[in-house]
């Protein structure tokens, strides 16, 4: 049997909420434990929680003058020019060199970002890659001690960007709402990983494992006339259905003339964030993902 792949225990880490403004369980979560942290705290490590973009979260938007999800690249980080006028751009420099600075041995450990969506998403994980491992068991943890719902793995690597945390999507949730019971299994999830954190910390040895993960492939735009505006919305037989097969010749789209657009790929896709609210403004309908699975090697903390 292969030996254990060995990493530095943590010492601490990044919950964050409201990296969006308008994404409410995330921001109530946030706003509680700012009040009271005390359910985040182990004996192993230090939890700091924190509000990702407050100016957004007052006005109940997603963001102020640009989308802060997409801010932590190198160059965003590192601007000095007219970009960094943006609200978006100084709050991303601030929390870079607040939890930071990225890539540095001051660096957090690791960091919970915590977003709704409003597509079917369920209970979904984010990690930037399959290859990141203390993320990827850690979601294998999360996976068989939160058994409320199904929590699917979601590969979502942007340019330029590398971090080690997991993100946590729930849905669906109209924006601007918190409702109840999204936000009591956030809340869970974010005690599960807790809970594995600390385990690894205390020297746990976590066995090796194949995981199923969706891994983005493309995405798919909404259909639009020559000026530029949308002319089909999401098909029903497609609305609902994100981490389901999306075979070739199903419906996608209907035109408001009762019209079917047809899947025209030549593979299956498993489509994820369908019919998402923030992401008409990007022209994306859905993310087109694949299904696979990757084997991971054991894992301890070193000793």
């Amino acid at each position: 049997m292969a030996s254990p792949h060995y990493l530095p225990p943590l010492r601490q880490v990044a919950v964050c909420g409201g990296t969006h403004g308008n994404e409410m369980s995330g921001v109530y979560l946030a706003k509680h434990w700012l009040r009271d942290p005390s359910e985040l705290q182990r004996s192993t490590f230090h939890a700091t929680v924190f509000m990702s973009n407050p100016r957004a979260v007052e006005k109940c938007v997603r963001y102020i003058g640009r989308d802060l999800n997409r801010m932590f690249t190198a160059d965003i980080l590192n601007s000095k020019g007219s970009d960094a006028d943006v609200y978006e751009v100084q709050r991303a420099q601030e929390i870079n060199q607040i939890f930071g600075p990225k890539g540095s041995c001051q660096a957090y450990d690791f960091m919970f970002d915590l977003h709704n969506t409003t597509a079917n998403m369920g209970s979904c994980l984010i990690v930037k890659s399959e290859h990141s491992l203390l993320p990827m068991h850690m979601c294998s943890y999360i996976q068989k001690h939160y058994t409320v719902s199904p929590c699917p793995i979601f590969v979502y690597l942007l340019p330029g960007e590398e971090s080690n945390g997991v993100a946590l999507e729930l849905g669906p949730q109209p924006q601007g709402v918190v409702r109840a019971d999204l936000l009591a299994q956030m809340r869970s999830i974010v005690a599960c990983g807790l809970d594995f954190i600390e385990l690894f910390n205390k020297g746990t040895l976590f066995p090796a494992f194949e995981i199923e993960a969706y891994k983005l492939v493309g995405r798919m735009d909404y259909p639009r006339y020559p000026d530029g505006e949308i002319s089909a919305v999401i098909h029903p037989n497609l609305q609902d259905k994100d981490f389901q097969p999306l075979k070739p010749g199903d419906p996608i789209f209907q035109t408001l003339s009762g019209d079917d657009i047809l899947y025209e790929g030549d593979d299956i896709t498993y489509p994820v964030f369908i019919n998402e609210a923030a992401y008409y403004e990007k022209k994306c309908a859905f993310i087109m993902t694949e299904k696979h699975t990757s084997s991971q090697p054991a894992l301890q903390r070193e000793l």
